[in-house]
């Protein structure tokens, strides 16, 4: 293709963007481009240093004396902290036109500051998640392991970091954060979900945890777990109750199997199992045990007339 061709459709595909952003921003009553937004990949360098400085060793991998540990985690801090506030500025931003007033000038620094006090919390919630991985999984050699390694425990630090941010008011930078982690380990948190201690998702692949569901201490869920809502809430009219309580409540010491589903503002009472592939529209009492039934072993007889049905098929497929 020649220079002069490519040019030429550009310059078309130009003009077709042009007017379909136009069109958008006609219907959403949007006719101004926003001056900034948080991005993807400063978020994901924010989390890499927050993480070398909760963890130097494992995650940061320092090595030196002692005395100059500190030094390391605080240079980490620092570089996180400063694109920390800025991405949320750029959200601030983003949020000012539906504001009647304007955000202080200082209210990214504010947040900042406040969630750099949260960072020893944080640091021992994750800490007993990955010590509560240790403890469940017999295949673990250690929780230097878990921590590195787990798609679990990689889920638990980014959700910690981004529901605290969420918390304190900006939903897109913590939400970017959650989709971080979703995309290296396939673990879906809404960063505005709730989350106790000691919380392990075994394997984890196909987790997915609602904005709203509130999980007490020491949970333990495995993959392709959803606690999810039951319909979408759409343009209609909701309640409060539909809009922030559209989620499971799963209390304490309660142990979800793979591919369960659950769905709404249920309760799922403390010390409970709920077993593979159960799919739950009401609340479970405390000390329960919720299960499918078990397969059946057919007759010798009917199995093989299944395995000649299933080959039949086979052949024909």
């Amino acid at each position: 293709m020649t220079e002069s061709r490519r040019r030429r459709e550009v310059a078309f595909a130009t003009r077709q963007l042009q007017k379909v952003r136009s069109a958008w921003r006609e219907a959403q009553a949007d006719k101004r481009i926003p001056y900034s937004f948080p991005a993807h990949d400063q978020l994901a360098h924010v989390i890499e240093d927050l993480g070398a400085a909760l963890f130097p060793g494992r995650i940061g991998t320092f090595i030196g004396p002692d005395d100059d540990e500190n030094d390391f985690v605080a240079r980490h801090l620092v570089d996180a902290l400063d694109e920390l506030e800025a991405q949320i500025a750029c959200e601030l931003d983003y949020w000012q036109r539906e504001n009647v007033g304007s955000f202080d000038a200082d209210q990214a620094a504010t947040m900042v500051a406040l969630f750099t006090k949260s960072l020893p919390d944080i640091r021992g919630l994750i800490d007993s998640d990955v010590d509560a991985a240790f403890l469940g999984d017999p295949a673990a050699r250690s929780v230097d392991e878990i921590l590195v390694c787990y798609p679990g425990a990689i889920a638990s630090l980014h959700h910690r970091i981004a529901h605290e941010i969420d918390a304190l008011g900006a939903p897109i930078t913590a939400r970017i954060i959650s989709e971080i982690a979703n995309e290296r380990t396939g673990i879906d948190i809404h960063p505005g979900a709730t989350i106790g201690p000691s919380f392990f998702i075994d394997h984890g692949t196909g987790v997915v945890i609602g904005e709203t569901a509130i999980v007490g201490a020491r949970v333990r869920l495995y993959q392709h777990v959803t606690l999810g809502a039951r319909s979408p809430l759409g343009a209609a009219r909701h309640s409060a109750t539909d809009r922030f309580a559209r989620h499971p409540i799963v209390e304490d010491d309660v142990v979800i199997y793979a591919g369960a589903t659950i769905l709404g503002r249920v309760t799922i009472g403390a010390r409970s199992v709920i077993g593979g592939n159960v799919w739950l529209l009401h609340d479970v009492p405390p000390d329960s045990v919720v299960v499918q039934p078990e397969a059946e072993i057919l007759p010798a007889e009917h199995g093989v007339s299944l395995r000649e049905t299933l080959g039949t098929a086979r052949a024909a497929g």
